[in-house]
């Protein structure tokens, strides 16, 4: 029966690992990033010039982040049934769009519609570039993933550097220049729909694991809600850094907006570094326990944050991005796992539930930090890690697979 198992997962006309393919997707998905982290890094642009409140602040990651989240799932079904190898070119038109009329937008209502259509966007672009990073991964699932987030963490990072170099100085209208970026990514996605085309019948649809399949279906709800748990706890956790760590340095330590933003580059850099290792260290020692050690070992910065001076803050944002950023490719690869041969529905529905879970916890901590300050905000936050300790019950998917 083993040798039957090894025989289907891994058959002899199994490509080997496409670099190439993965490379494709994973500097399409630094330019989608990149693009999706201007909102985040020109805030404080936007507060003083459209006179916002925190809770407005929040409202633009919940608009643009739930977009996202409630289609990602829906688009994942549908492309799991009949694959869609052009709809990565479509939907970074609708990013390309987004970004035109955030540079132009005379209000607050065009600004949350702008919002709306790079979520649209990303909703459309993360579920299918999973796939094509796991028809691509030649069986090296976790490090496909990884590569593919490394992309994507990478161009979030860079969204806060160009925005002080560029957009801070110039005007938000500078923000238009940025459509040659989402341009290039429509033509290396346009190569990339090709290939898919060609081998969209992947053994991500085909192959099926017995590991997953051995666990009664209850059991598999169980993983499921933890794993959709442990996503709470990294993404509020994240969201407080990324929509609120500027106005958090320059409240504490008195930072102009350009200093803040090389700070909130440092961290997303961190994150960016950070991600290119869970997946592949989960391929050798087992998902769940990089799973584990992601999630409840990155406790002991986040409690020490708000206590830190300025430089030990710069340190601490650092480790808790190299650390807590490792999680999702194994959260990612683990429950695709769980459901074999749905692959478009599982990415979608934990992209979508990691953009929810950010845009929602934006929303609630911009509501927190007008009543009771932004210092209370990572505070409060730094409790999130410790639901990290319920991976203790995830089952070792990889031990199943080798009984």
């Amino acid at each position: 029966m083993q040798n039957s198992t090894e025989s289907v997962s891994l058959p002899s006309t199994a490509p080997r690992t496409d670099y190439t393919i993965l490379g494709a997707i994973s500097f399409s998905h630094l330019l989608n990033d990149m693009i999706q982290s201007l909102i985040l890094a020109i805030y404080p642009l936007l507060k003083s010039g459209f006179q916002l409140s925190f809770a407005q602040v929040g409202l633009i990651t919940l608009t643009y982040q739930v977009t996202a989240s409630l289609l990602q799932p829906l688009v994942g079904m549908v492309t799991d049934r009949k694959p869609m190898p052009y709809s990565l070119t479509v939907g970074m038109g609708s990013s390309l769009c987004g970004l035109l009329l955030l540079a132009i937008a005379p209000n607050f209502p065009v600004l949350l519609l702008a919002a709306a259509l790079v979520g649209t966007g990303s909703s459309v672009f993360h579920p299918e570039s999973s796939r094509v990073a796991r028809l691509a991964s030649g069986g090296q699932h976790g490090l496909a993933q990884s590569l593919f987030q490394v992309g994507g963490n990478t161009g979030a990072s860079l969204g806060p550097l160009l925005a002080a170099w560029i957009i801070v100085p110039h005007g938000r209208g500078s923000i238009a220049w940025f459509s040659l970026a989402a341009l290039l990514a429509m033509v290396v996605l346009l190569q990339v729909g090709r290939w898919y085309q060609l081998h969209h019948v992947s053994r991500s649809q085909t192959v099926r694991h017995v590991a997953g399949e051995a666990l009664s279906r209850s059991k598999v709800i169980a993983c499921l809600l933890i794993l959709g748990l442990l996503i709470f706890s990294k993404y509020f956790y994240l969201a407080s850094i990324s929509s609120y760590f500027t106005f958090y340095l320059m409240h504490n330590f008195g930072l102009s907006v350009q200093a803040a933003q090389m700070h909130l580059f440092v961290f997303l850099f961190a994150v960016a570094a950070g991600s290119l290792i869970g997946g592949p260290v989960g391929d050798r020692i087992g998902r769940k326990w990089v799973i584990w050690v992601s999630i409840l070992g990155v406790a002991p910065f986040t409690l020490a944050l708000p206590h830190a001076n300025l430089f030990w803050t710069g340190v601490l944002s650092v480790l808790i991005g190299l650390i807590l950023s490792s999680a999702f490719s194994a959260i990612l690869v683990y429950a695709q796992e769980l459901i074999p041969g749905r692959v478009g529905m599982v990415s979608g529905l934990f992209f979508g539930l990691a953009f929810g879970m950010a845009g929602i916890g934006a929303a609630v901590l911009g509501r927190v930090a007008d009543a009771h300050g932004i210092g209370y905000v990572y505070s409060l936050c730094a409790y999130l890690p410790l639901i990290g300790v319920l991976a203790v019950f995830l089952p070792d998917l990889e031990k199943r697979q080798r009984v």
